[in-house]
Protein backbone atom coordinates (compact mmCIF):
# COMPACT_ATOMS: atom_id res chain seq x y z
CA UNK A 1 0.00 0.00 0.00
CA UNK A 2 1.48 3.24 -1.17
CA UNK A 3 1.16 7.00 0.27
CA UNK A 4 -1.76 8.00 -1.60
CA UNK A 5 -3.47 4.31 -0.64
CA UNK A 6 -3.29 5.04 3.02
CA UNK A 7 -4.28 8.73 2.90
CA UNK A 8 -7.63 7.35 0.76
CA UNK A 9 -8.66 4.60 3.01
CA UNK A 10 -8.12 6.79 6.22
CA UNK A 11 -10.30 9.30 4.65
CA UNK A 12 -12.74 7.08 3.12
CA UNK A 13 -12.88 5.20 7.20
CA UNK A 14 -13.62 8.93 8.57
CA UNK A 15 -16.29 9.47 5.66
CA UNK A 16 -17.89 6.25 6.99
CA UNK A 17 -17.61 6.99 10.62
CA UNK A 18 -19.55 10.65 10.34
CA UNK A 19 -22.15 8.96 8.10
CA UNK A 20 -22.53 5.95 10.84
CA UNK A 21 -22.65 8.85 13.44
CA UNK A 22 -24.72 10.81 11.70
CA UNK A 23 -27.44 10.35 9.39
CA UNK A 24 -28.22 14.06 9.07
CA UNK A 25 -25.20 15.21 6.83
CA UNK A 26 -23.93 16.91 4.29
CA UNK A 27 -20.85 17.84 2.22
CA UNK A 28 -19.72 21.37 1.37
CA UNK A 29 -18.49 21.84 -1.71
CA UNK A 30 -16.30 25.21 -3.03
CA UNK A 31 -15.95 23.10 -6.22
CA UNK A 32 -12.21 23.57 -5.68
CA UNK A 33 -9.47 21.05 -6.05
CA UNK A 34 -9.84 19.83 -2.37
CA UNK A 35 -13.37 19.77 -1.83
CA UNK A 36 -13.75 18.22 -5.70
CA UNK A 37 -11.38 15.29 -4.49
CA UNK A 38 -13.79 14.94 -1.18
CA UNK A 39 -16.54 14.47 -3.24
CA UNK A 40 -14.67 11.80 -4.75
CA UNK A 41 -13.72 9.99 -2.02
CA UNK A 42 -17.24 9.85 -0.98
CA UNK A 43 -18.77 8.49 -4.28
CA UNK A 44 -15.79 5.84 -3.43
CA UNK A 45 -17.04 5.65 0.02
CA UNK A 46 -20.58 4.55 -1.06
CA UNK A 47 -19.98 2.51 -4.24
CA UNK A 48 -20.05 5.70 -6.67
CA UNK A 49 -23.08 7.39 -4.73
CA UNK A 50 -23.46 10.71 -2.72
CA UNK A 51 -26.29 9.69 0.01
CA UNK A 52 -26.74 12.73 1.27
CA UNK A 53 -26.92 16.42 0.18
CA UNK A 54 -24.18 18.79 -1.41
CA UNK A 55 -23.72 22.62 -0.07
CA UNK A 56 -22.93 25.55 -2.57
CA UNK A 57 -22.24 28.52 -0.26
CA UNK A 58 -22.52 31.11 -2.86
CA UNK A 59 -21.29 34.38 -2.31
CA UNK A 60 -22.43 35.40 -5.83
CA UNK A 61 -18.36 36.48 -6.92
CA UNK A 62 -17.67 33.29 -8.10
CA UNK A 63 -16.03 32.83 -11.13
CA UNK A 64 -17.88 31.83 -14.24
CA UNK A 65 -16.33 28.70 -14.46
CA UNK A 66 -16.97 27.70 -11.06
CA UNK A 67 -20.77 28.05 -11.69
CA UNK A 68 -19.93 26.01 -15.37
CA UNK A 69 -18.33 23.12 -13.68
CA UNK A 70 -21.24 23.11 -10.92
CA UNK A 71 -23.64 22.54 -12.97
CA UNK A 72 -21.95 20.40 -15.17
CA UNK A 73 -21.07 17.74 -12.55
CA UNK A 74 -24.10 17.82 -10.35
CA UNK A 75 -25.61 16.33 -13.58
CA UNK A 76 -22.67 13.69 -14.10
CA UNK A 77 -22.51 12.89 -10.50
CA UNK A 78 -26.56 12.84 -9.60
CA UNK A 79 -25.58 15.32 -6.67
CA UNK A 80 -28.65 16.82 -4.78
CA UNK A 81 -27.05 20.11 -5.10
CA UNK A 82 -28.51 22.74 -2.60
CA UNK A 83 -27.03 26.49 -3.26
CA UNK A 84 -27.65 28.69 -0.95
CA UNK A 85 -26.69 32.46 -0.59
CA UNK A 86 -27.85 35.25 2.08
CA UNK A 87 -30.07 36.51 0.03
CA UNK A 88 -30.23 39.58 2.48
CA UNK A 89 -26.85 40.97 2.58
CA UNK A 90 -26.22 40.25 -1.05
CA UNK A 91 -30.12 42.46 -1.87
CA UNK A 92 -28.44 45.38 0.47
CA UNK A 93 -25.02 45.17 -1.65
CA UNK A 94 -22.05 43.65 0.61
CA UNK A 95 -19.52 41.99 -1.66
CA UNK A 96 -15.72 42.28 -1.74
CA UNK A 97 -15.04 46.23 -1.97
CA UNK A 98 -16.83 46.42 1.91
CA UNK A 99 -14.18 44.90 4.86
CA UNK A 100 -13.18 41.45 4.10
CA UNK A 101 -13.66 40.24 7.36
CA UNK A 102 -17.77 41.53 7.05
CA UNK A 103 -18.05 40.09 3.88
CA UNK A 104 -16.74 36.95 4.66
CA UNK A 105 -18.69 37.09 7.67
CA UNK A 106 -21.59 38.21 5.54
CA UNK A 107 -21.76 36.14 2.55
CA UNK A 108 -19.95 32.77 4.14
CA UNK A 109 -20.26 31.86 7.85
CA UNK A 110 -23.92 34.14 8.18
CA UNK A 111 -24.83 31.89 4.84
CA UNK A 112 -23.59 28.57 6.19
CA UNK A 113 -25.17 28.58 9.46
CA UNK A 114 -28.73 29.68 8.36
CA UNK A 115 -27.85 26.67 5.82
CA UNK A 116 -27.38 24.44 8.88
CA UNK A 117 -30.29 25.95 10.54
CA UNK A 118 -32.55 25.22 7.85
CA UNK A 119 -31.73 21.94 6.58
CA UNK A 120 -30.79 20.86 10.12
CA UNK A 121 -27.28 19.18 9.69
CA UNK A 122 -25.51 17.75 13.05
CA UNK A 123 -22.14 17.57 10.56
CA UNK A 124 -20.85 18.80 7.51
CA UNK A 125 -17.76 17.61 5.74
CA UNK A 126 -15.36 20.00 4.97
CA UNK A 127 -12.28 19.53 2.26
CA UNK A 128 -9.83 21.29 4.54
CA UNK A 129 -6.04 20.71 5.51
CA UNK A 130 -3.73 21.33 7.90
CA UNK A 131 -0.98 22.47 5.23
CA UNK A 132 -3.14 25.48 3.80
CA UNK A 133 -2.79 27.24 6.46
CA UNK A 134 -1.31 27.74 9.57
CA UNK A 135 -4.70 28.09 11.47
CA UNK A 136 -6.22 25.25 9.97
CA UNK A 137 -2.94 23.53 11.80
CA UNK A 138 -5.43 23.83 15.17
CA UNK A 139 -8.47 21.74 13.88
CA UNK A 140 -9.72 18.10 14.29
CA UNK A 141 -10.77 15.62 12.11
CA UNK A 142 -14.08 15.32 14.40
CA UNK A 143 -14.44 19.38 15.14
CA UNK A 144 -17.06 20.25 17.04
CA UNK A 145 -19.07 23.62 17.63
CA UNK A 146 -21.53 24.90 19.83
CA UNK A 147 -24.78 25.70 19.84
CA UNK A 148 -24.50 28.83 17.47
CA UNK A 149 -21.95 26.56 15.20
CA UNK A 150 -18.93 29.12 16.82
CA UNK A 151 -15.50 26.95 16.95
CA UNK A 152 -13.53 27.07 20.56
CA UNK A 153 -9.99 26.64 19.18
CA UNK A 154 -8.81 26.20 22.52
CA UNK A 155 -11.17 23.51 23.43
CA UNK A 156 -10.51 20.91 21.05
CA UNK A 157 -10.62 17.19 21.64
CA UNK A 158 -7.27 15.05 21.76
CA UNK A 159 -7.27 12.87 18.75
CA UNK A 160 -3.99 10.64 19.49
CA UNK A 161 -3.45 7.26 17.67
CA UNK A 162 -6.14 8.28 15.10
CA UNK A 163 -8.74 7.82 17.88
CA UNK A 164 -11.33 10.38 16.84
CA UNK A 165 -14.38 12.25 18.80
CA UNK A 166 -16.95 11.15 16.62
CA UNK A 167 -20.02 11.73 18.89
CA UNK A 168 -21.12 14.98 19.86
CA UNK A 169 -23.89 16.54 22.49
CA UNK A 170 -27.10 17.05 21.39
CA UNK A 171 -26.43 20.71 20.89
CA UNK A 172 -23.50 20.60 19.23
CA UNK A 173 -22.80 20.14 15.46
CA UNK A 174 -19.77 18.45 14.08
CA UNK A 175 -17.42 19.50 11.01
CA UNK A 176 -15.96 16.38 9.75
CA UNK A 177 -12.90 17.19 7.95
CA UNK A 178 -11.45 13.94 6.21
CA UNK A 179 -8.66 15.30 4.01
CA UNK A 180 -6.89 17.27 6.83
CA UNK A 181 -3.52 15.49 6.79
CA UNK A 182 -3.30 15.75 2.99
CA UNK A 183 -0.72 18.27 1.41
CA UNK A 184 -0.92 20.38 -1.76
CA UNK A 185 1.19 18.35 -3.24
CA UNK A 186 -0.97 15.22 -2.19
CA UNK A 187 -4.15 16.52 -3.76
CA UNK A 188 -2.78 16.86 -7.25
CA UNK A 189 -0.96 13.25 -7.35
CA UNK A 190 -4.48 11.87 -6.23
CA UNK A 191 -6.40 13.94 -8.66
CA UNK A 192 -3.57 12.62 -11.54
CA UNK A 193 -4.09 8.76 -10.67
CA UNK A 194 -7.81 9.00 -9.73
CA UNK A 195 -8.25 11.16 -12.98
CA UNK A 196 -10.69 13.54 -11.10
CA UNK A 197 -11.86 16.49 -12.97
CA UNK A 198 -11.17 19.62 -11.61
CA UNK A 199 -11.69 23.48 -12.90
CA UNK A 200 -9.77 24.65 -15.41
CA UNK A 201 -8.51 27.65 -13.86
CA UNK A 202 -6.00 25.62 -12.08
CA UNK A 203 -4.06 25.25 -15.53
CA UNK A 204 -1.87 27.97 -16.38
CA UNK A 205 -2.50 30.72 -19.52
CA UNK A 206 -0.30 32.97 -20.72
CA UNK A 207 2.22 32.26 -17.84
CA UNK A 208 -0.46 32.68 -14.51
CA UNK A 209 -2.38 29.97 -13.14
CA UNK A 210 -4.68 29.66 -9.47
CA UNK A 211 -3.59 27.74 -6.89
CA UNK A 212 -6.56 28.84 -4.97
CA UNK A 213 -9.95 29.57 -6.23
CA UNK A 214 -12.78 31.44 -4.60
CA UNK A 215 -14.75 34.54 -5.28
CA UNK A 216 -13.43 35.93 -8.00
CA UNK A 217 -12.40 40.00 -6.96
CA UNK A 218 -10.01 38.07 -3.90
CA UNK A 219 -8.05 36.20 -5.76
CA UNK A 220 -5.02 36.44 -7.65
CA UNK A 221 -3.27 33.76 -9.88
CA UNK A 222 0.55 33.24 -9.53
CA UNK A 223 3.32 33.62 -12.56
CA UNK A 224 3.35 29.65 -13.82
CA UNK A 225 3.21 27.88 -16.69
CA UNK A 226 2.22 24.42 -15.70
CA UNK A 227 -0.72 24.04 -18.13
CA UNK A 228 -0.83 19.97 -17.47
CA UNK A 229 -0.94 17.89 -14.23
CA UNK A 230 2.29 16.57 -14.49
CA UNK A 231 3.87 20.61 -14.60
CA UNK A 232 1.64 21.28 -11.59
CA UNK A 233 2.86 18.40 -9.44
CA UNK A 234 6.51 19.24 -10.61
CA UNK A 235 6.12 23.13 -9.63
CA UNK A 236 4.76 22.44 -6.10
CA UNK A 237 8.14 20.20 -5.55
CA UNK A 238 10.44 23.06 -6.37
CA UNK A 239 8.33 26.01 -4.81
CA UNK A 240 8.41 27.79 -1.89
CA UNK A 241 5.56 30.05 -2.86
CA UNK A 242 2.27 29.84 -0.02
CA UNK A 243 -0.84 28.23 -2.03
CA UNK A 244 -2.68 30.89 -0.78
CA UNK A 245 -0.31 33.84 -1.56
CA UNK A 246 -2.93 34.70 -4.20
CA UNK A 247 -5.62 35.47 -1.69
CA UNK A 248 -6.64 39.17 0.03
CA UNK A 249 -3.76 39.32 2.14
CA UNK A 250 -5.87 41.29 4.83
CA UNK A 251 -8.41 37.85 5.18
CA UNK A 252 -5.26 35.88 5.09
CA UNK A 253 -3.23 37.22 8.51
CA UNK A 254 -3.38 34.70 11.36
CA UNK A 255 -5.65 36.87 13.47
CA UNK A 256 -7.89 37.89 10.81
CA UNK A 257 -8.54 33.88 9.99
CA UNK A 258 -8.48 32.46 13.60
CA UNK A 259 -11.40 35.57 14.50
CA UNK A 260 -13.24 34.32 11.16
CA UNK A 261 -12.80 30.37 11.87
CA UNK A 262 -13.66 30.96 15.67
CA UNK A 263 -17.43 32.75 14.08
CA UNK A 264 -17.86 29.48 12.20
CA UNK A 265 -15.70 29.88 8.61
CA UNK A 266 -15.31 27.37 6.46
Amino acid sequence: MDHLDKLENNSIYIIREAYNQFQKVASLWSIGKDSTTLLHLIRKAFLGEVPFPVVHIDTSYKFKEIYKFRDEYTKKWNLKLIVHRNEEAIANGMGPNKAKLECCTQLKTNALKDAINKYGFRALYLGIRRDEHGIRAKERVFSPRDEDFEWDYKNQPPELWDQYKSKAKEEEHLRVHPLLGWTELDIWEYIKREEIPVVGLYFAKNGKRFRSIGCQPCVSPVESNADTLDKIIQELKETDVSERSGRAQDKESDYMMQKLRALGYM
